[in-house]
């Protein structure tokens, strides 16, 4: 596949999103260009990432013009994403090969066609995109949620067990897909079932408002997981880190 374009499903959500965030946070901006779309977030770095749109064999002189535009806004650290139609993660990648970066990691995207019916949890509530991602890392105080952001589509959850939030995502509403985004639960947490009802949560939610698809990015420990709730990958973004 190394000279054809692709776009995966869910890819025009994940862009918009970045859109919708870049919009709310200083200094952010989204560069689209023939050959990548690249979110350039100075001060939120896991967001510092491009998504190639053109074949794979043009992903060096696409990351090479790239690293100019990721400098002048005073982020040195971010990555390449290229699409892949590879369904599973041990696939070896097609041979390409991006000068000046390191393989990194590898994230399978799934989709779901959601079905009437999802369950709503006690339990779950809106919060801040910050604690919500925060949320997935270590407890969180029910006290200290923050606001939910009021940017059209974006929106940030926590799953709350008594006083404290121990799980956390955020979503984005496009059209009729729901992107969901930075799926996590505090690790001395896990495995309790607090991840599945925050999901199925917020995919109920995004029913309840006009979506019929969800998409979503999945690392190996996530995957048994979304099948349950109906995900089937689509493709994969096999990430090129420039540091």
């Amino acid at each position: 596949m190394l000279n054809a374009v692709i776009a995966l499903p869910g890819q025009e959500t994940l862009v918009a999103s970045w859109g919708a965030l870049a919009r709310i946070s200083p200094g952010a901006r989204l560069i689209h260009s023939a050959a990548a779309t690249a979110a350039v977030f100075p001060s939120w770095a896991p967001l510092n990432n491009a998504i190639l749109l053109t074949a794979q064999d043009g992903a060096a002189a696409a990351a090479s013009e790239l690293t100019g535009v990721y400098l002048e806004g005073g982020v040195d650290v971010w990555a390449l994403w290229v699409p892949s139609t590879r369904t599973d993660l041990d696939s070896p990648d097609d041979e390409y090969r991006v000068g000046g970066f390191k393989r990194d990691t590898t994230t399978l995207v799934m989709q779901a066609h959601l079905p009437p019916g999802l369950r709503r949890h006690n339990g779950v509530v809106r919060a801040s995109i910050a604690t919500a991602t925060r949320a997935g890392d270590e407890p969180v105080p029910a006290t200290d949620l923050g606001e939910p952001e009021r940017e059209r589509g974006l929106s940030g959850w926590v799953m709350l067990e008594g006083d404290v939030a121990l799980a956390g995502a955020w979503s984005f509403l496009h059209e009729r897909d729901c992107g969901i985004y930075a799926v996590g639960t505090v690790p001395g947490c896990r495995r309790r079932g607090l991840a599945r009802s925050l999901v199925e949560h917020v995919l109920a939610a995004a029913y309840h408002r006009g979506a019929r698809t969800a998409t979503l990015q999945s690392t190996p420990m996530a995957q048994p997981l979304y099948r349950s709730l109906g995900f089937q990958p689509v493709g994969r973004y096999e990430e090129w880190l420039c540091r």
